[in-house]
């Protein structure tokens, strides 16, 4: 209601807003001493999935998804070893277990295809008797963004549908999502279809083993 000059204001980043009165009260040396592999600060993660606590962790920026699910969430549930993971909430992307290693941080995710957004992180795992597949995960996700999109511009709003048709199978044509992912991110008019392709696209980067050849 009243905000910057007193003026009704919209606050976007509230992380970051959280955080003001305790940097100033002691002093940006405090908040900057937390962090990991050479990040800085803390952040807020919310872990969900196949965790034994998942919820809100506040955590130092930085921090692997391996630490965090061993020391923030109580590791894995008895049976199960982990598969992959999304870093950062339904547009940011999956990466396999073998890359749990990687500074959950912005710029660290960017060059393997993802990133951490709102740090809403997901976890996949596998047992004797089921696998989190990161397909079935794309799929869900991709409904998901074609009923958000506002449909105002063609590329989201035909680009969802059309992935949406194109990943019903177990045979995916990679060159044709490539090429619609590639449509999608340079000509969406907002983020929504900017970044609806990055599941779809880290399924084939990472998880193609999933599909039939």
């Amino acid at each position: 209601q009243a905000g910057l000059f007193g003026r009704p204001t919209m606050e976007h980043n509230l992380e970051t807003l959280h955080w003001v009165r305790d940097i100033l009260e002691k002093g940006p040396s405090w908040f900057t001493d937390f962090g990991r592999h050479g990040r800085k600060g803390l952040r807020s993660f919310s872990v969900s999935g196949r965790v034994r606590q998942p919820g809100v962790k506040l955590a130092p920026a930085g921090i692997t998804l391996q630490e965090l699910i061993d020391e923030y969430c109580g590791g894995l549930p008895e049976g199960h070893e982990l598969y992959g993971y999304l870093p950062g909430g339904a547009s940011g992307g999956i990466l396999p277990a073998s890359m749990a290693d990687i500074p959950l941080d912005f710029d660290t995710l960017q060059p393997h295809g993802c990133f951490i957004g709102s740090a809403a992180v997901m976890v996949l795992t596998k047992s004797a008797h089921h696998v989190d597949r990161a397909v079935d995960a794309a799929r869900n996700l991709m409904r998901f963004f074609e009923d958000e999109s506002c449909g105002q511009c063609t590329p989201c709003r035909a680009g969802t549908t059309k992935t949406r048709a194109l990943i019903a199978g177990d045979r995916w044509d990679g060159a044709l999502l490539a090429e619609l992912s590639q449509v999608m991110r340079g000509a969406s008019i907002c983020g929504l279809g900017q970044a609806a392709p990055n599941p779809v696209d880290c399924v084939l980067r990472y998880f193609a083993h999933e599909l039939e050849a």
